[in-house]
């Protein structure tokens, strides 16, 4: 058994901030351990000068040459992009570097590379968080026990409050809505009957902080942490798991997909640097799972208001880039800051930092992530005796706009881990009735986009790819209703439905 938990482990599950700086095109610098260098005779002294101190270290933040960049990206479907385009914007990548250094050194430190000609681009980016938001009041159809009491819910915040784990746990299937037919669900049950149709043959690589592979629901088909260290704080990467790949044993929960081999990669690492290494190890037709968020410029320091999907800082964006021409689906929750993703504040950059080529890829008319990004939509109302609006409504934390291409689940997700449904002293019989967020709705979507893939390649098909996946998922499906306060015209796009998306696919 392939056990995360036994390798070395990550004490939080969140990450810190980052200091990332790019050289500027054409001055031929190359950082490495023995000091910067210019094969064009451009003045490095500065630079040197600044990565000489002993507590400051320059790191390349991909850690790969453009000649092999390129030979990957050359295997990608269609783009609409040259060649030339797609080599030049892998050679943005090998520009990139990390600049590792004490916390309260990194304003001092990025100022200072923002005085070097040599240097394109330095910006700090926030720590970043698990797409988990805080509180939205939940109102209820039954009576409530005590462990309920609380109308305001905090977001993925349960306690192992669940009765203890009996000697066989019970079968969860029924509480998994979502399974059902649409409207109420994205009718994975018609996908299991198509060969193919379980995700069989196509990876799935998580990319958050932390997990339990040694769930007993999720021993099948799991490829443990392949890049970066896994946290002890496992809860919200278990429930991701379970959504996704969950065992078919007749116990607990069922994955969407559960014939995927699912894996993990932690943001132990820099975010952009485990985006990579996900993408490296995944190939066409496989999918890429961002179970994460960040403080945006409208972020307030109140919880998560204001966090925004990570596509929009630079390097981030070329990662998740480098994954699409790659030819994987890379799923990004649009996260929990209740934004409008269309507000032009998003249209300006941090001043002084982002290089001169970004322009804000919400838009993307200039820049194209090719990610399909997710919102947070109600479940149907009377679901685990809660009404949290009308079905498939935008939910008050999620972020909208125009680039949020379709939405999942976002309460009331019933998967393994957080023990409020199953608890007891052994976290791996936890399971949980109330996982939540754009946490929870995106890998509804993994799960819908592996189902269809997997139906592809039995068909002896090609793969989806991330523009085709958008394509279909917004043509397909279940329409985002009104609610109060909360119209329909915010987007957050369709809910899936498999018996619609598979054969539009195969079509």
């Amino acid at each position: 058994m392939n056990d995360g938990n036994r390798r070395p482990q990550y004490d939080e599950a969140r990450g810190r901030p980052e200091l990332i700086c790019a050289v500027a095109e054409d001055v031929g610098v190359e950082i490495t351990p023995s000091g910067a260098s210019s094969a064009r005779g451009t003045d490095v002294a500065g630079l040197n000068e600044l990565a000489a101190a002993p507590d400051i270290v320059l790191k390349p933040l991909f850690d790969a040459d453009l000649t092999r960049l390129g030979r990957q990206a050359q295997q990608t479907p269609q783009t609409g992009e040259s060649a030339d385009q797609v080599e030049e914007n892998i050679g943005k990548m090998v520009r990139f570097y990390q600049v590792d250094a004490p916390e309260e050194q990194l304003e001092g430190i990025a100022e200072r590379l923002r005085e070097l000609d040599v240097i394109e681009a330095a910006y700090i980016k926030p720590a970043a968080e698990l797409a988990r938001a805080e509180t939205e009041t939940r109102h209820w159809t039954r009576p409530f026990s005590r462990a309920e009491e609380r109308k305001e819910t905090p977001i993925n915040d349960m306690a192992p409050i669940g009765p203890d784990a009996p000697s066989m746990t019970p079968d969860y299937m029924v509480r998994q809505i979502y399974l059902d037919p649409g409207p109420a669900g994205i009718d994975a049950r018609h996908a299991w009957k198509q060969p193919g149709g379980t995700g069989k043959g196509v990876r799935v690589i998580d990319c958050e902080w932390g997990w339990r592979f040694g769930h007993e629901d999720l021993l099948q088909n799991q490829g443990g942490v392949i890049a970066g260290i896994n946290s002890i704080d496992t809860n919200h990467g278990t429930a991701v798991l379970g959504e996704i790949s969950g065992d078919v044993n007749g116990f607990g929960v069922t994955g969407i997909a559960p014939d995927a081999v699912i894996s993990a990669a932690s943001f132990s690492l820099p975010t952009a640097t485990a985006i990579r290494a996900a993408a490296d190890r995944l190939g066409p037709g496989d999918v890429l799972l961002l179970e994460i968020h960040r403080p945006g410029p409208r972020a307030t320091g109140t919880g998560q208001q204001g966090f925004i999907a990570v596509e929009w800082w630079p390097d981030d964006f070329l990662a998740i880039r480098y994954a699409t021409y790659k030819g994987v689906v890379v799923v990004e929750a649009a996260g929990n800051g209740a934004e409008n993703l269309d507000d032009p504040v998003y249209d300006r950059p941090p001043s002084p930092g982002f290089p001169l080529w970004w322009t804000n890829p919400f838009r993307r008319s200039m820049l194209d992530s090719g990610a399909v990004i997710v919102g947070a939509g109600a479940p149907p109302p009377g679901t685990h005796g809660a009404d949290w609006g009308p079905d498939r409504s935008r939910l008050g934390f999620s972020n909208f706009g125009s680039c949020v291409d379709v939405q999942g689940w976002g309460r009331e997700v019933t998967t393994t881990g957080y023990g409020d449904l199953q608890a007891g002293g052994n976290p791996d019989f936890w399971y949980t009735d109330r996982f939540s967020g754009t946490s929870s709705a995106s890998p509804i979507v993994v799960g819908a986009v592996a189902c269809v893939q997997g139906a592809l390649k039995a068909s002896g098909r090609s793969p989806l790819d991330g523009w085709r996946a958008r394509h279909l998922l917004r043509n397909t499906g279940w329409p985002q209703q009104d609610a109060p306060g909360r119209p329909a015209t915010q987007r957050i796009g369709n809910r899936p439905d498999l018996s619609q998306l598979i054969p539009a696919a195969l079509a």
